[in-house]
């Protein structure tokens, strides 16, 4: 189906027009603005508003050049800023729903190994991997990345278990998810079971949960160790409007000890 012409004006003239007061992080182009996930906060779920989720910045969403979304810019910033960046030519790092603009910029540091793994693989370069069973030995990976992944798993016990599993003693794991922290427990039902319902209670269609304000006790659940930081705490030179991500937004770094 061809592309109607109509939706690429607002594109050229956020991210074409010279002059932009924005910047991608990840294409380095100045942008006048970055583009909304369907209608920004207006398609959000009242009960999502209230109880003050915090995950993507669905109105500054998508750089109108390269199409890097606001959580690829932000790991890119957190990476960065943790110093882990730097270390990954010497690790093997594996990558579940590796985002595209995201994975180039890791595949750019020369890892000693780097696998991209989904279970629905979107292209031949990525393996098909279930994170709740993965076919990888023991004390594996130096890296784990599972960005906006264990809100759609059905057995998140099972994935951490694996996590903790497959990383090396000493290694580290970065799980992004979206989460409440009004929610004492993560909020979780069976009966949630239409796109409605989920988009409604969970805050998209094939969500499965909400996490609550007892996210890290269950990240830590299987044996890692929080080694949660904010946006102020790494990144307080990183003004979040000018570069289009949400401050709100910690990096949930975990490590599996020595």
């Amino acid at each position: 189906m061809a592309l109607d012409p109509k939706n690429l004006v607002p594109y050229f003239l956020a991210g074409w027009l010279p002059g932009g007061r924005k910047r991608c992080i990840i294409c380095g182009h100045r942008v006048w603005r970055f583009m909304p996930y369907r209608q920004g906060s207006r398609s959000v779920s009242p009960l999502m508003h209230a109880l003050e989720v915090i995950g993507s910045d669905v109105d500054h969403f998508e750089c109108p050049q390269c199409g890097a979304h606001d959580r690829e810019r932000h790991m890119l910033m957190y990476l960065r800023a943790s110093g882990l960046l730097k270390h990954m030519s010497n690790w093997s790092i594996l990558h579940f729903a590796p985002e595209k603009r995201l994975s180039q910029c890791i595949a750019a540091q020369k890892p000693l190994r780097y696998m991209r793994c989904d279970l629905y693989p979107s292209s031949e370069d990525i393996e098909r991997v279930d994170i709740q069973h993965m076919p990888f030995e023991t004390n594996t990976f130096d890296l784990l990345l599972a960005n906006h992944v264990l809100e759609h798993v059905d057995a998140p016990v099972m994935a951490l278990t694996e996590i903790q599993r497959v990383i090396k003693p000493g290694g580290h794991a970065i799980l992004q998810t979206p989460y409440s922290p009004k929610l004492h427990h993560t909020w979780e039902d069976p009966g949630i079971d239409t796109d409605q319902a989920r988009r409604e209670a969970h805050g998209q269609e094939d969500h499965v949960r909400l996490y609550g304000k007892d996210i890290f006790e269950r990240f830590c659940s299987t044996g890692l160790t929080s080694k949660i930081a904010s946006h102020a705490e790494l990144l307080s030179d990183i003004d979040p409007v000018r570069y289009g991500v949400n401050p709100a937004e910690p990096l949930f770094l975990f490590q599996k000890a020595l």
